[in-house]
């Protein structure tokens, strides 16, 4: 795939559709730049661990629980 896009004003470049459906980057995502023998490549960089728990820990608040009859029987008898 090759593509010439426009730099803006504030050095920015829109990475093409194609190229971000293909790589899977979305809003928020990381992207690593490499300067190589006069070439400027674009990678997405593999998701280190902190981000994974980060992203997980963003979505905790949306999970329920089903309260289990074994906890019930054992909060009465710490209880009583």
């Amino acid at each position: 795939m090759n593509t010439i896009m426009k730099v803006g004003p504030k050095g920015q470049v829109v990475i093409p559709h194609e190229f971000r459906h293909a790589l899977h980057i979305s809003p928020g995502s990381r992207v690593l730049f490499k300067l190589k023998d006069n070439k400027l490549e674009i990678e997405k960089p593999l998701m280190d661990a902190v981000s994974v728990f980060r992203e997980t820990a963003k979505g905790m608040g949306k999970l329920k629980f089903a309260p289990h009859e074994a906890y019930d029987e054992e909060l009465e008898e710490r209880v009583n």
